[in-house]
């Protein structure tokens, strides 16, 4: 029986803690050890103790992450995902990439996607011969018209999308994905897999970056794909091993290019996401007050949050979603007003990356999403994105008071 059979009737939080993460057999230690270990001992050549032969193509502290992942994205009692765990979340985005595309290929991607995903299908997957296009999701029209029936055989989601929180109809894209013979995969990591499981709404493949919410500290770069069960690549594809299975074909790819998560990173992941589940309660509630405070506000020109009645995705992100997340982006009405905004918070921490308990503030245009200025995706100017952590909501709004003036 694995881990996943063990608890996969049971609660998120649950399966959260405990898939994967049996006591220690010899000790009885209750938290998985860090296996930093490069190499392990054979009984006799090829006899492998646990399957374990090198740590690029497995370690014990990455397979308890990737056990955990996967049962935390797996919906309660469904047949079990498979889980991969990466050294960041781009790395096992070109992973998976590598994995289920050949030159002249076609990827479907969100017009506002994260601006490094972005860069790595238009700019390396580009000269390796794969086209892609850059859609609306909101607009499912749009969506089945830019999908090649026999050539498109991604469809790239993600939802809500960095950083202008737009909301995707998972279940409506997967349909339009399969009808034309493409995978869907969707970036979780806003939503994380406490807020929304898009394995149930239809989806093959999830990816993270596990640096973010799964981790929650700001002390560790990760990543992760979560296989559907029975995904199948797409247009017939063969993995390299000759199979069909879309968690094959990444896990030759996973070993064969060998971004792996390293075992400290691992277990650091690993203890973020035991308590995923009351950080994401406590991410959610502040960002809301957040978001409802910036829209009396009047320096503030448009509040971007999922769980505002004003905002295009709010009754789908209800739906879809447990909760509306921790992002909140919002526009001042100029470049000049967002950098001052950014320069002046205490409280919020002026920098890169997300999900940490701790609050940021950065300016997209400029930091995060420098890479398509000029491009279809590029950002508003005087767009503002915030991480609301998990700090006391009091002192938040105050800060933004100061900033804001």
């Amino acid at each position: 029986m694995t881990h996943h059979d063990d608890w996969s009737t049971t609660g998120f939080s649950t399966r959260a803690i405990h898939a994967g993460q049996d006591p220690d057999p010899t000790t009885g230690a209750v938290v998985p050890p860090i296996h930093q270990v490069s190499t392990y001992k054979q009984d006799g050549v090829g006899g492998l103790r646990g399957g374990y032969e090198y740590s690029r193509s497995a370690n014990p502290t990455r397979t308890a992450l990737e056990t955990a992942i996967a049962a935390a994205e797996t919906p309660s009692g469904a047949a079990p995902a498979r889980g991969f765990a990466f050294s960041s979340g781009l790395a096992a985005e070109d992973t998976f990439l590598r994995a289920v595309l050949r030159p002249g290929d076609h990827v479907v991607i969100p017009d506002d996607a994260y601006g490094g995903s972005y860069r790595l299908v238009a700019r390396v997957f580009g000269p390796w011969g794969v086209d892609h296009t850059a859609v609306d999701l909101s607009d499912l029209d749009a969506v089945e018209a830019a999908l090649v029936q026999g050539r498109t055989r991604v469809l790239w989601v993600e939802t809500p999308t960095n950083p202008l929180l737009g909301v995707s109809d998972i279940a409506a894209l997967a349909e339009l994905a399969h009808a034309a013979g493409a995978l869907l995969l969707v970036d979780n990591t806003f939503a994380t897999p406490y807020l929304q499981q898009p394995i149930a709404l239809g989806a093959d493949v999830v990816v993270h970056s596990t640096t973010k919410y799964v981790g929650g500290h700001s002390d560790v770069v990760g990543g992760a794909l979560v296989v559907a069960d029975g995904a199948a690549m797409p247009g017939g594809l063969q993995a390299p091993d000759g199979g069909t299975s879309v968690a094959d074909a990444v896990a030759f790819h996973q070993n064969s290019s060998g971004a792996v998560a390293g075992p400290f990173d691992a277990w650091l992941t690993l203890r973020g996401l035991r308590t995923l589940g009351v950080r994401m309660d406590r991410h959610c509630a502040n960002a809301h007050a957040v978001a409802g405070w910036l829209e009396q506000h009047p320096r503030v020109e448009q509040v971007i949050y999922p769980g505002l009645a004003s905002h295009p995705g709010h009754e789908l992100a209800t739906r879809q979603m447990r909760d509306y997340g921790g992002m909140v982006s919002f526009r001042v009405g100029s470049e000049e007003a967002a950098l001052e905004v950014c320069s002046r918070t205490r409280v919020f921490t002026l920098a890169e990356s997300l999900g940490g308990v701790e609050s940021l503030i950065e300016h997209p245009g400029r930091m995060t999403h420098a890479s398509v200025a000029g491009s279809a995706l590029e950002v508003p100017s005087d767009l503002v994105r915030l991480s609301v952590g998990i700090e006391d909501v009091e002192d938040l709004l105050a800060d933004l008071e100061r900033a804001l003036g």
